[in-house]
């Protein structure tokens, strides 16, 4: 993506907030219960969104507050996922939350992997007492969405405190243009400058965390007022609650620096907004006015916040470091020094987002868990993220290669999964398999090695199996299957008679006897 210039984006007429609220839901994992927080937000348990891994809570030493004391634990199988259906197709937010607490005791926090429907989310390690939250924007195109935790260590077991997923405006944080719905925006950080507390949900409708998160460089002073604001100022719709506080450098001609968090090891391609409001009139011989300068060099022309407004400023897809500083340089006239509201920080996606397995091997597996219940325990995307795939499949790219469930228990009737058309290897020996080996499996055009052994497969191996040329084909241990001619011969033994014959048989063989017995009576007689 070529950069995009920073834009200054300033709505001066006041416009009302256009809320989607398709979707506000909040899933305190391992409970089973249903309440409403002190923020008035309503959490529920996990029970409809999972079916695997085991409740547990944190030490009561390590208690932080009700959603994150419980969490679901996993230590089988090597992807677990929670799915969310009924979600409207668009912007989302989605925040995934996780506090250890030492539930197991061994005062060892586990590591493993994060993803959110076909994409790699975070790397998850959680070693400080207070939980870490992972937020991740984006467009979602399907109306389901699905979260997993990876386990990729022996002993490392996965497990998950809260999840959220709240919807926003079709129109926010667009600054990406025609990439916006395309690449996700992994959130970094977010900052309300000035507040002693932080801000959400109810002050956040879409319930953005807005923490207290310190001072930027500089030394730099706490000032608030109490402005008559609105919400739905620029696009992204700042709470009102974030604009009434804020940050100036300590002098006229002091700069403010920001800590943007950054890796130093690399450089990262990151979308950042700026909020920026008066929050006092200011006086007749009074003026505030600054520009932005990245690595001292000026990026904007000099700009002032506005009072009882606000101006949002952004820069999309720019390529920054720890090693690089952005900072907030007064002009020469400027009386006051910069002030700064609000921030937020997001690191792009390395790559582009996109549809997951594809459709025709989600439906064919599909087909499978509705026929054997046991394999009911995966969900999410089947093949990606790459190297996150079902333990019992294989995949090249989007598509399902591999069939591995040798030894599963599986019992009854293969079901048709003709539409994985993809498949060259298919392992269903030392099952519980019966009746006859279907036709279908024979069509699959890229199909190798089919391994049926030791099952209770009946009837005959169909032609389309027999005749297909180079197919590796295992069928031993199914003593009731004809695998040759032989073994296919119908027994030479008498037809069995009919029953309407017989009966008429035994009739005339009874009035034949009767007869007989009464003629030799008369003669004796």
């Amino acid at each position: 993506m070529a950069n995009l210039p920073l834009i200054t984006c300033v709505l001066l007429a006041l416009c009302s907030l256009s809320l989607a609220a398709n979707v506000f839901i909040s899933i305190d994992c391992g409970s089973s219960a249903t309440y409403k927080d002190e923020n008035g937000i309503v959490w529920t348990g996990d029970d409809d969104y999972i079916n695997t891994g085991e409740s547990r809570s944190v030490q009561p030493s390590n208690s932080y507050n009700r959603v994150m004391d419980t969490m679901r634990v996993f230590r089988n199988q090597s992807k677990h996922c929670y799915t969310i259906n009924n979600v409207k197709q668009g912007r989302i937010l989605l925040r995934a939350s996780f506090l250890y607490g030492n539930y197991d005791g061994k005062n060892s926090p586990p590591a493993f992997d994060l993803t959110f429907d076909s994409y790699y989310w975070a790397y998850v390690n959680n070693s400080v007492p207070t939980p870490s939250r992972y937020e991740v924007i984006y467009t979602t195109t399907k109306e389901s969405i699905s979260v997993c935790v990876s386990q990729y260590a022996a002993d490392q077991f996965p497990y998950i405190s809260a999840l959220e997923v709240r919807s926003l405006d079709s129109d926010m944080y667009q600054g990406l243009g025609a990439y916006k719905d395309i690449y996700p925006l992994f959130t970094r950080r977010r900052i309300a400058f000035g507040t002693n507390e932080t801000i959400r949900f109810p002050a956040d409708p879409y319930d953005r965390q807005w923490p207290v998160d310190g001072l930027p460089m500089n030394g730099s002073i706490r000032v608030s007022g109490n402005a008559n604001l609105e919400s739905g100022l620029t696009t992204d719709n700042p709470p009102p609650a974030v604009l009434r506080s804020a940050v100036t450098a300590p002098t006229r001609n002091s700069t403010i620096q920001f800590n943007l968090a950054l890796s130093t090891k690399f450089n990262s391609s990151v979308y950042i907004n700026w909020y920026f409001s008066e929050v006092a009139r200011l006086g007749p011989n009074e003026t505030r006015m600054f520009s932005f300068y990245k690595d001292n060099v000026p990026l904007t022309d000099p700009f002032s916040p506005p009072y009882e407004n606000c101006t949002q400023k952004y820069t999309s897809n720019m390529t920054l470091s720890a090693n690089n500083t952005i900072t907030l340089v007064p002009t020469e006239n400027s009386t006051l020094p910069p002030l700064v509201n609000a921030m937020e920080v997001f690191i792009l996606g390395d790559f582009p987002l996109d549809n997951g397995t594809r459709t025709q091997d989600v439906q064919g597996l599909a087909s499978l868990q509705e026929a054997f219940r046991l394999l009911k325990n995966w969900s999410g995307d089947p093949c990606l993220p790459k190297l996150y795939n079902w333990d019992w499949v294989k995949c090249d790219g989007d598509r399902v290669t591999t069939l591995l469930l040798s030894g599963y228990g599986l019992s009854g009737p293969l079901p048709d999964f003709s539409s994985m058309t993809s498949l060259h290897t298919i392992n269903l020996s030392n099952n519980s398999l019966s009746g006859e080996i279907p036709e279908f499996l024979g069509r699959l055009p890229n199909l190798q090695i089919l391994n049926l052994e030791n099952n209770r497969f009946n009837g005959t191996i169909p032609t389309s199996l027999s005749n297909k040329k180079d197919l590796i084909l295992r069928v031993s241990g199914n003593p009731q299957l004809c695998t040759s001619n032989s073994s296919c011969k119908t027994s030479v033994a008498s037809p069995k008679p009919n029953s309407a014959f017989t009966t008429r048989k035994n009739i005339l063989e009874m009035v034949f006897t009767t007869i007989v017995s009464s003629i030799i009576v008369l003669h004796l007689s």
